[in-house]
């Protein structure tokens, strides 16, 4: 249950929440075009996305783009808990930067569906939060010019954190919308070294979700599949080009060379470098 909501408004919108929580409790995102920035103040919760539960402890944060309905935080535990929201309204960025939006909020050239990200415990955006409470404290001293250099800075500090990649594909979904499929998403990323949780982030689905859809599709595992097309890949490399088998190896999405030769000696039964030297082969320097 809700038990204490303060709010200020910048332009007509609800832009930054505070609400104090007390167990047990659900908190449903509504579907908007805007992105939410939610930060664990006290207490924790989880958030409800596809058939998993994200834990999102104190002084950490929770970044998604709120066009996704059906999404929700909730915590069933003792303890009771403190919210801080901060909203982003396209209009309202729009107004604020005249010339030119900021790059966080420039189209990415990332293949991904991903609409959330949790944030871990920042330093700088601990002391964002800490003077947005002081606000919330001392409301009279709040006018549109400190809402509006509160805004800017939030905008800053996301983007200098080690998070900033995936930050822009969120918060650019709210100007350059972009839908990929999921065999899309799969093909861009072949070759990229991510693990399966990242690509089932980037499909915007739960690992589970990931692994039944990606078994439908492509009638393997994700890890086999991916493996043996790096291993095509490099055998495709190792005939027509001269680079290193180290580097090979790292641009097919194998992080080290054991690892590597072991897989490709076990697919072709050959060594990579036996397999270089069969007759026919095409050298880039002849």
């Amino acid at each position: 249950m809700i038990t204490g909501y303060k709010k200020f408004d910048l332009f007509g919108r609800t832009f930054i929440q505070k609400v104090d929580l007390k167990p047990p409790f659900e908190f449903a995102f509504p579907t908007a075009e805007q992105a939410c920035f939610l930060y664990m103040l006290k207490g924790e919760t989880q958030f409800q996305f596809d058939d998993e539960h994200l834990r999102i402890p104190a002084k950490h944060a929770l970044l998604l783009n709120c066009l996704n309905s059906g999404n929700q935080i909730s915590n069933a535990g003792d303890g009771s808990g403190e919210i801080v929201i901060v909203s982003f309204h396209p209009d309202i960025l729009k107004k604020i930067y005249e010339r030119e939006l900021p790059l966080i909020f420039q189209k990415s050239d990332k293949v991904t569906n991903q609409s959330n990200r949790k944030i871990n415990n920042d330093f700088l955006i601990q002391k964002y939060i800490e003077g947005l409470i002081f606000y919330f404290e001392n409301p009279s001293l709040v006018n549109e010019e400190i809402l509006i250099l509160k805004l800017r800075e939030i905008i800053l500090l996301l983007s200098q954190t080690r998070d900033a990649e995936t930050i822009q594909v969120i918060l650019s979904q709210l100007f350059s919308p972009a839908t990929y499929t999921f065999k899309q998403i799969i093909e861009a990323n072949l070759f990229s070294r991510v693990n399966i949780d990242e690509l089932a982030e980037k499909t915007n689905l739960s690992v589970s979700s990931f692994k039944r859809e990606f078994k439908k599709l492509y009638n393997d595992s994700p890890a086999n599949y991916i493996r043996n097309k790096g291993l095509e890949r490099a055998a495709e490399l190792l005939l027509v080009s001269d680079e290193r088998i180290t580097d090979i190896a790292f641009n097919c999405g194998f992080n080290d060379l054991a690892n590597f030769t072991r897989s490709f000696s076990d697919k072709y039964k050959t060594s990579p470098s036996n397999y270089r030297s069969k007759p026919g082969r095409h050298r880039t320097d002849i």
